[in-house]
């Protein structure tokens, strides 16, 4: 066999085993061909194809980082046991991929990445697309995948291939390691033959590892929740991926812990459940952020505490406050400097600390403040989502409607932009899978390809539900391509598409920083002015641009009925098998209700402009909330 039939035989033998369930590691492989993979892998799908049709399913991409980010939305939905793996060729085929492996690596999600790279044997060198460094020839563009992979090997003989394909999916399938897993495959090695071992290729399960937490952390985890006065709780992303949100809601239920939730987290709790405050952190609400400000105890489940759910450091103010970390990875597990650290799965962790905790319960003062706030928030909450009749209506506005129209069970897609710290406060979760917001990289260009791995992964798993896809101007215009793999393969998204001539995300922060949305605006050239702040709209006419792609349009006008009929175009959408893409405008300068929540981007310490010295003070004073959270 070559190494690359050798290869995609051994993948399609891969099996993730989790308790009782069991479903192949690696279901599908995409792949975009050039020289480098069109003679190996690309032999070998077509080989398999010909012969073993369901051995391993080709799938087409117009965009390498989209392959990655298509795998990634899969393996969420599929709680990290199953993922794609993703071909590409020599040079910038391979090299296009490297923002989806950060993206992968950052959300700890597993991603198969498979650059082709140039000659191992150098028989001709340079080639096509090589790049090419005096002081290190070995060195080729793969090895940027290095710092962004959380495994990174070379085959550069075939029978290297056996010890370095089963050190890959021991990462992949290993929760407190896992992300982007890359093997970079010389070209010409991959078309060598080679004896390979009946065992290499027989099926192999790969467990999946739920670690008990040890007597002495629990002990020490359970005496801190007991004696503590002002107990908050934040659930991340590892709740959703140990299965753990029935385990957390008997917890909360059985202590009455207020509970906020990370991005990664949304869904882990439903929005109306009375333990639930909303988003935690700087696009948090109003009632997670002053619960935690206050809190003495902080039960972080399944969280790697970025700067957004600490709002930079500045969330906690209790002048004792103290961490008990449930991490299934100890560099999770051991952040901010606690003594309390919990290595373990997070459902296994929150089964022992409800058990432990028994007749235990928060005091009845924390419990009606906790309602009071929730109360508060939930009536801002309408109030935002409300329809304003305003001729362009504001992003909230435009959640309400898509809200009210999507089951229950439906999934938002999105990434980048305003959008992710909109839908933090205002987007009503009431289904665990029902919400996938891309925000530990926040990728621009993530929407679409992510909206298609979520779909593929939920039809993988018999679930018709729809996926909703909600997207800016700007990340639209940076990856939309992959609406032509919906059309190819028949998959059906709803995407809201909402046009607010710019980057409103960076427009608006740019107003807090002091620099008056400079280069945030889509705008027509002014020569003389040398600036784009206040020339002519551009014409750019994005419903024509997705309906050249073979989708479905429906554009919402301007007006007085936007939102209604922006309802009406979300019920057709739904009611429709193909793809439709739902064109709407905004006005970016409507913003979400404030969540008390702060995010530490610098300003400049010295400016000419009134605008940057009004910004800086604003800035020093917000600094004097971070603490260094050592607890």
């Amino acid at each position: 066999m070559t190494v690359g039939q050798a290869l995609v035989e051994f993948l399609a033998q891969q099996w993730t085993v989790d308790g009782e369930h069991r479903e192949r590691t690696i279901p599908g492989m995409f792949g975009i061909f050039g020289h480098g993979n069109v003679a190996g892998l690309g032999q070998a799908l077509q080989q398999y194809h010909l012969e073993q049709p369901e051995l391993m399913p080709y799938h087409q991409a117009r965009n390498e980082q989209a392959m990655v980010h298509q795998a990634v939305g899969f393996a969420r939905m599929h709680r990290r046991r199953a993922t794609f793996a993703s071909t590409a060729s020599v040079g910038p085929g391979a090299t296009n991929m490297l923002t989806g492996a950060a993206l992968a690596t950052t959300n700890r999600l597993p991603a198969l990445l498979l650059p082709s790279d140039t000659f191992a044997t150098r028989v001709a060198d340079p080639v096509l697309q090589q790049l090419e460094r005096p002081h290190d020839i070995g060195l080729t563009v793969n090895d940027a995948f290095r710092p962004v992979s959380v495994f990174f090997d070379r085959v550069q003989r075939p029978e290297q291939l056996f010890s370095v394909a089963l050190a890959a999916l021991r990462v992949l399938t290993d929760p407190a390691e896992t992300g982007a897993v890359t093997i970079a495959l010389p070209e010409d090695v991959q078309a060598e033959a080679l004896d390979v071992p009946v065992e290499f290729l027989q099926e192999r399960e790969w467990h999946v590892r739920r670690p008990l937490p040890e007597r002495g952390p629990l002990a020490r985890a359970v005496a801190a929740i007991r004696g503590a006065r002002r107990p908050f709780l934040i659930a991340g992303g590892g709740v959703l991926y140990s299965e753990a949100e029935g385990a957390l809601r008997d917890f909360v239920e059985a202590t009455g812990i207020p509970v906020g939730t990370t991005q990664a987290g949304g869904g882990v709790l439903p929005w109306d459940h009375p333990q639930y405050l909303g988003g935690v952190g700087a696009t948090g609400s109003t009632a997670a952020n002053r619960l935690a400000a206050q809190a003495d105890v902080i039960i972080g489940v399944g969280t790697r505490y970025s700067d957004f759910t600490t709002a930079s450091r500045s969330a906690f103010q209790h002048p004792d406050a103290v961490f008990v970390n449930v991490n299934v990875a100890p560099f999770d597990a051991y952040k901010h400097g606690t003594q309390l650290p919990v290595i373990a799965d997070a459902r296994e962790a929150l089964e022992a600390l409800t058990a432990e905790l028994r007749g235990t319960r928060v005091r009845t003062e924390l419990a009606d403040e906790a309602a009071a706030q929730k109360r508060e928030w939930d009536a801002t909450v309408d109030a935002a989502l409300a329809p304003t009749g305003r001729e362009l209506p504001g992003q909230p506005e435009i959640i309400g409607a898509v809200r009210a129209e999507v089951a229950d069970r439906d999934v938002i897609v999105q990434a980048a932009g305003s959008l992710p710290g909109d839908l933090h406060k205002l987007w009503r979760v009431s289904d665990p899978l029902g919400y996938h917001v891309e925000y530990a990289f926040s990728t621009m260009g993530y929407e679409i390809a992510g909206g298609l791995g979520v779909k593929r992964g939920l039809e993988a798993a018999g679930d018709d539900r729809d996926v909703v896809v909600m997207v800016g101007d700007g990340s639209y215009l940076m990856l939309s391509s992959e609406l032509a793999t919906a059309v190819a393969e028949g998959i059906k998204l709803i995407v809201v598409l909402i046009q607010n001539q710019g980057f409103a995300s960076i427009g608006h922060l740019s107003e807090t920083v002091g620099t008056e949305r400079f280069g945030t605006k889509y705008r027509r050239y002014d020569a003389q002015a040398r600036s784009f702040q206040h020339g002519d709209v551009l014409p750019v006419d994005l419903a024509m641009n997705a309906r050249s792609y073979g989708v479905d349009v429906i554009e919402v006008a301007p007006g007085p009925s936007a939102i209604e009929d922006l309802r009406a175009a979300v019920r057709a959408a739904k009611a429709a098998e193909r793809t439709t893409v739902i064109h709407v405008e905004s006005d970016p300068t409507v913003y979400a209700p404030d969540g008390e929540g702060w995010w530490d981007v610098p300003v400049a310490e010295v400016a000419s402009t009134d605008s940057a010295r009004r910004a800086r003070a604003e800035y020093e004073q917000q600094r004097t909330a971070q603490r260094p959270l050592l607890g």
